[in-house]
């Protein structure tokens, strides 16, 4: 007998990629339910052949199901997230309103599954999509030889800020610059391009650095989320991990370079062995290749490549991981450990 499952924020992205994924991955699902906003309701989606009707939040309307997964903002899982699990369903949360909770386990499903295995609170969280697609490459090797300490540098995508994102970026790229030769564009971008809804400066042929808000020291809540959750992921707090997150005009796929200090001894070519082999990770050329976010867009691995030792430290290397945002840094993530919930009954 299969489950039924319901999705909060199904007509976003990251919800419809949930839909997407269900009929993809044979999700045992006897039935499956879509949430959405009052102007969505009624609206019909489909997950393979399957047509859902789109319904609002309400009382009641998790009588049922065994499964929610929630991709909404922080606020409205902050509400309805509890209520779904005081229905009786296990609550997959893809937002960040119980990431730091410690009794709400943080899983990224090829890192630390077992962390599924207590539910105090009948909820569990997905990390930032930028951590998602780092750990899943970087957990082998913590595992191997404990990472010390890591600087990471990110290139975030414009869809990591939702449909929003990518409007902002076309109306900016596409309505303003694509008529003009290469060497206007940039001064015309510069001259006639006023920052937008989303960011504060333009995004259409340039890159940000200040991606999320400024928090505690200058740093920026994307870039706090990869301490902390990387801290509650991999269960050590002694990792010592600083980060720069960079927004930039690419519509799938965060990619990041990550300098990684190691306590045991680690190499390149160690590391290379041990990632040929890790779930959910595709090495490229045996570490050697140059993977970009438009090769990763729309599978389910993240890439690594540009593997090399750092000629300054031992046991220090250097990579590169790109990643589907949407697919492994968000949908992907919750749906598997929809399934890992499920295997284990």
């Amino acid at each position: 007998m299969g489950v039924r499952i319901g999705v909060i924020g199904a007509t976003g992205l990251v919800g419809q990629e949930m839909l997407r994924l269900i009929a993809e991955r044979d999700f045992p699902a006897d039935e499956v339910r879509a949430f959405a906003s009052p102007r969505s309701e009624g609206r019909v989606l489909t997950s393979g052949a399957r047509e859902i009707t789109c319904e609002v939040l309400r009382d009641g309307c998790f009588d049922g199901l065994d499964l929610v997964i929630v991709d909404v903002d922080d606020p409205i899982a902050l509400e309805w997230a509890p209520v779904a699990a005081a229905a009786g369903a296990r609550v997959v949360d893809n937002s960040a309103a119980f990431r730091s909770e410690a009794d709400v386990p943080l899983v990224v499903a090829e890192v630390n599954p077992d962390d599924l295995d207590e539910l105090p609170r009948n909820i569990a969280s997905c990390p930032n999509c930028t951590t998602m697609v780092l750990l899943t490459a970087l957990a082998p090797l913590h595992r191997a030889a404990g990472i010390d300490r890591m600087v990471v540098s990110t290139y975030q995508a414009v869809s990591g800020a939702g449909q929003a994102g990518i409007d902002e970026l076309d109306e900016q790229w596409v309505a303003r610059a694509s008529d003009l030769p290469p060497l206007r564009r940039a001064a015309a971008i510069e001259g006639t391009i006023t920052p937008g809804r989303v960011w504060g400066a333009p995004i259409a042929g340039n890159a940000i650095p200040l991606a999320g808000s400024v928090r505690e020291a200058g740093y920026t809540s994307e870039e706090w989320k990869l301490v902390r959750e990387t801290h509650k992921i991999l269960h050590d707090d002694t990792i010592r991990v600083t980060a720069t997150c960079v927004r930039v005009p690419v519509y799938v796929g965060h990619s990041m370079t990550a300098n990684v200090a190691f306590r045991s001894a680690m190499d390149a070519t160690s590391a290379a062995t041990l990632l040929a082999s890790a779930p959910g990770v595709r090495l490229v050329d045996g570490g050697a290749g140059a993977p970009t976010a438009l090769e990763g867009a729309g599978i389910d691995p993240v890439l690594v490549g540009r593997l090399r030792d750092d000629p300054t430290q031992a046991n220090t290397i250097d990579l590169w991981v790109t990643g589907d945002n949407l697919r492994k840094g968000a949908a992907l993530n919750a749906i598997q450990m929809a399934e890992i919930l499920v295997r284990r009954g």
